[in-house]
């Protein structure tokens, strides 16, 4: 798979199972591929674990570092689902209630309850959907 269709993470172990491995990353917010966002301090970082199943799991050690990978089209699924549908159910939902004639308190409270409904729907299917999100671990 070539490179721009993977988004990799470099992380350090920070558990070992017997079928998966816990890895920590640092996750660099709106910072991208930026020269200068290690010498920036407006760029948020925050530490995140992930699991990834494997059953090489036997081949890592607690510390050592590694990449995490996975396909790009996983995250632009999970753009998709958390902000794309959500803004697109919330205009909607605010337009159909200013055309059924609703004043605008209530046009916005509908709109935010259906984006709030959604959410829900998103959170009740979160199983279905984590299943799709395949992450995979190489040495480095």
């Amino acid at each position: 798979m070539k490179q721009a269709e993977q988004i990799e993470h470099k992380g350090i172990v920070a558990y070992i199972g017997r079928d998966f491995v816990r890895v920590s990353i640092t996750v660099n917010e709106a910072c991208g591929k930026c020269a200068s966002r290690k010498a920036c301090a407006m760029g948020s970082s925050e530490k995140r674990e992930i699991i990834i199943y494997t059953s090489h799991a036997a081949q890592y050690s607690v510390g050592e570092e590694v990449n995490v990978l996975a396909k790009q089209s996983i995250g632009i699924m999970a753009v998709i689902l958390c902000y794309v549908v959500p803004l697109v159910v919330l205009v909607a939902s605010l337009i159909i209630a200013n055309v059924l004639g609703c004043n605008d308190g209530y046009a916005a409270a509908i709109a935010l309850g259906s984006t709030a409904l959604y959410y829900a729907v998103l959170g009740i299917f979160h199983k279905r959907i984590s299943k799709k999100v395949v992450f995979t671990i190489s040495k480095l």
